[in-house]
């Protein structure tokens, strides 16, 4: 099951919030490359919840449930949105500090390039994401 981490502004969109309604469509999303991972996301995959701004931790488990398609508000093609859905909060959440401490997550997109919003995590970086208190989402 593929694993991917989307960035949000608690500002804009939280955790909270996706808690609350329980399922949203995740838009918003400009930067190319964001978008070519945002178009691979399937139903089922894994999304690790990231808090940008004060917070800079992942706070939580989402699954997608309708992966990547042309986002129907938008009259430019090339913008995708997914769907996903909320699983739970973290006990304990992982601070972006936490992460670039291990020397083995120095070539993971969100150390490398930290203002990408959505990014795949490889099997490697999520052992040690998992290690460090990120639980896998259940089936």
């Amino acid at each position: 099951m593929p694993t991917w981490l989307f960035k949000t502004d608690p500002d804009t969109y939280s955790l909270a919030d996706l808690e609350r309604e329980g399922r949203a469509t995740w838009d918003g999303v400009a930067n190319n490359t964001a978008l070519i991972h945002l178009r691979k996301t399937a139903p089922g995959d894994e999304v690790l919840i990231y808090h940008s701004g004060d917070d800079k931790a992942i706070l939580g488990l989402a699954r997608v449930v309708k992966g990547g398609y042309p986002d129907p508000k938008q009259k430019n093609p090339k913008l995708a949105v997914c769907d996903i859905e909320f699983v739970k909060r973290l006990a304990t959440p992982v601070p972006l500090a936490a992460i670039k401490a291990e020397k083995a997550l120095a070539d993971f997109d969100l150390v490398r390039i930290s203002r990408l919003s959505v990014m795949p995590v490889s099997p490697a970086h999520r052992a040690i994401l998992k290690r460090l208190g990120v639980p896998a989402v259940a089936r």
